[in-house]
């Protein structure tokens, strides 16, 4: 295929779209415009032949013994244009050269009331069949005396339709061409903004650069295509940040553990050491790796979690007694954790099991560090989702770090030595914000307490 023609482009499609639309629409005129000459073609050959039965029924007498006599025209051009006159089944008067089928075909006529007939075979003919009468008589109605046939050609008129079908052709091919042709041309010249916006769409999206389009002083279309292309450079700018966020927040949580193992591997190698040594070292090192394993397990998960999650369902009695097997076995000397499950039975959460876990473990996490005496866990279903709590007995939370509480890598003591990264609450908000819910912290409970929402399964 041509690759002018091939449809590679929007501006190839549009243009074969307006090609094949223009050549329905002009086969369509052509066709009419063909059939309706032809008509007029057949319209006039059936005035000639009426015009010339006429003219040489005009010269026909008819007698009182019903013989009829012709009348020398002063011209006989009328019978040698291929007219025959006939008295019941005899030509009386005939052309000086006819062809044979018109001659048999104007016998075949002779005696018939007035009509029109076409010959068969090699060469078109057209007869025309007046007949002539005896004068009407008192008490005597006119009786049928002869017949005046005419005849023509067919074939001029048909050469004429012949050419003008050619010619409908030949213009409808150009001005095919003409459309396609001023189509590219109009709808290059509409979508060159479109094409220069989405270059600098790319541009900008490439470097991270804050400029936008914006839909004003534009023409309707291109405002909303300039909106949508803002609206997806400022998705692309947001994502940009997110990642350069959890890069800064994984390289700022990872590099106090890896300098711990770091300088313990480097004491380690320095002299020789004792083996109670050795194993204090050992035991410092591992728990350095397992907080550098919490840290990159709660940033993935996250990722993982994001614009790939799809809602399950869970119950609550399930989650809960696993967490609380779980916390028992992993901090058996922890402040207790108290589940309040009553009436939940039948309510169903809509995310997974793992989800829920994800989401309420850093909360279980952060109540034991600070709990006196106890942790509790509640359930409370509601209209379309359903709310837990996870709250504790211990201080609570500074007033003058509400504001930051769930954002990554903030601790409100970064210098009481426990095992968080600072992480665990802005990756559980995210996830339950990803599965359409949210955790707020309840400011007028004692302690801290946080309600988690959740739609219901």
């Amino acid at each position: 295929m041509n690759r002018h023609l091939a449809p590679r482009t929007l501006r190839g499609r549009l243009a074969l779209m307006a090609l094949a639309t223009g050549a329905l629409w002009i086969g369509v005129l052509t066709t009419v415009f063909n059939l309706a000459l032809d008509k007029r073609l057949h319209g006039q050959a059936d005035d000639v032949l009426r015009t010339r039965a006429e003219a040489v029924a005009a010269t026909v007498d008819v007698r009182p013994d019903g013989r009829l006599v012709v009348r020398e025209p002063a011209e006989d051009r009328a019978l040698d244009a291929g007219v025959w006159i006939f008295q019941g089944g005899t030509v009386i008067e005939k052309p000086p050269t006819a062809p044979a089928g018109p001659e048999a075909q104007a016998a075949r006529l002779a005696g018939r009331r007035e009509t029109f007939a076409d010959t068969k075979g090699p060469g078109s003919w057209r007869l025309y069949a007046f007949p002539v009468d005896t004068p009407a008589r008192e008490g005597h109605p006119p009786v049928r005396a002869g017949t005046v046939v005419s005849s023509v050609s067919l074939d001029p008129y048909r050469s004429t339709a012949d050419t003008a079908l050619i010619g409908s052709i030949a213009l409808a091919v150009l001005l095919l061409a003409t459309i396609y042709l001023l189509t590219r041309l109009v709808v290059r010249r509409a979508l060159r903004p479109v094409t220069a916006m989405s270059e600098q769409a790319t541009r900008w999206s490439a470097a991270g650069a804050p400029e936008r389009f914006g839909a004003e002083g534009r023409p309707a279309e291109l405002a909303t295509f300039a909106t949508s292309l803002d609206a997806l450079l400022d998705r692309l700018a947001a994502v940009l940040r997110h990642e350069q966020q959890q890069a800064a927040e994984l390289s700022h949580e990872l590099r106090t553990p890896l300098a711990r193992i770091t300088a313990e591997t480097e004491w380690l190698t320095g002299r020789p050491r004792t083996a109670e040594q050795q194993e204090t070292s050992l035991a410092a090192i591992a728990g350095a790796a397992a907080t550098m394993q919490q840290i990159c397990d709660s940033l993935l998960s996250e990722v993982r979690t994001r614009n790939t999650h799809t809602p399950g369902r869970s119950r609550f009695p399930d989650i809960a007694h696993r967490l609380a097997q779980r916390y028992a076995a992993q901090f058996p000397d922890a402040p207790p954790l108290t589940v309040t499950a009553d009436g939940t039975q039948d309510v169903t959460i809509g995310v997974s099991e793992d989800v829920a876990e994800r989401i309420l473990t850093p909360l279980l996490d952060n109540a034991r560090r600070y709990a006196t005496r106890s942790v509790a866990l509640g359930c409370a279903p509601g209209a379309g989702e359903i709310t837990l709590y996870v709250s504790d007995d211990g201080p609570g939370i500074p007033p003058d770090f509400v504001a930051s509480l769930f954002e990554p890598g903030r601790r409100a003591h970064p210098e009481d030595g426990h095992d968080g990264a600072g992480l665990g609450l802005a990756l559980a908000r995210r996830l339950a914000r990803a599965a359409g819910g949210d955790i707020t912290l309840d400011a007028t409970a004692p302690g801290a307490r946080f309600v988690v929402t959740l739609p219901t399964g």
